[in-house]
């Protein structure tokens, strides 16, 4: 056998042996790392999930008799039982008027009760209006089935009139079928700009 043929049969042996020691190597090194899966979630937040049933990015919507749109949503929401309503955080409406005039509340909790038709928003409620008003509070009920709603305490604002204090708010149509009309009681304090009006 001369040297040529003698190369050839070493590294028929060699070049298998050489692929089977490298496929070796691979499956002892896969088998030496972590195989537990990482779950996207803390600790924190799983044992708040498993605490209680809850419903994360959940949407209310409905539409009054006379046309009028009602959306209300939050970050999550928790359900309530025969005594209490459901909370939910970081809760926001958005109330679109049959003349097209729209207001936005929003807040950093509140609760639901569909059964009673009432939303009650809590914490840094803030109030809009398409018209340009702004109404700061820290309580607010709200209907679910109609565009009205009061806060219990006192309210800050401002409007194309100026800044305002009054020692609660209430909002509603003035008729069954007129536009929809907030109203500032008890203590009302105004600070005149004329500017702000000419906007």
């Amino acid at each position: 056998m001369d040297r040529y043929s003698r190369t050839v049969a070493f590294l028929r042996v060699l070049l298998p042996l050489s692929a089977l020691a490298i496929l070796a190597t691979l499956f002892l090194l896969s088998r030496s790392q972590d195989q537990v899966a990482v779950i996207p979630f803390s600790e924190a937040d799983v044992s708040a999930r498993t605490k209680g049933q809850q419903v994360t990015r959940p949407v209310f919507s409905g539409t009054t008799t006379k046309g009028e749109e009602i959306i209300v949503t939050a970050d999550s929401a928790r359900p309530g039982n025969d005594t209490t309503p459901g909370d939910a955080d970081n809760l926001s409406a958005r109330l679109k008027l049959a003349g097209g005039q729209l207001i936005k509340l929003r807040s950093d909790a509140g609760s639901l009760n569909p059964v009673g038709d009432i939303a009650t928003f809590e914490g840094n409620v803030r109030i809009e209006t398409s018209t340009g008003l702004v109404v700061l509070t820290e309580m607010m009920n709200t209907a679910l089935d109609d565009i009205e709603g009061n806060t219990p305490g006192t309210v800050t604002g401002s409007g194309p009139m100026g800044d305002f204090t009054a020692g609660n708010m209430e909002f509603s149509a003035k008729s069954g079928e007129g536009d929809v009309h907030m109203l500032f009681k008890n203590g009302v304090k105004l600070i005149y700009d004329p500017k702000q009006s000419e906007r």
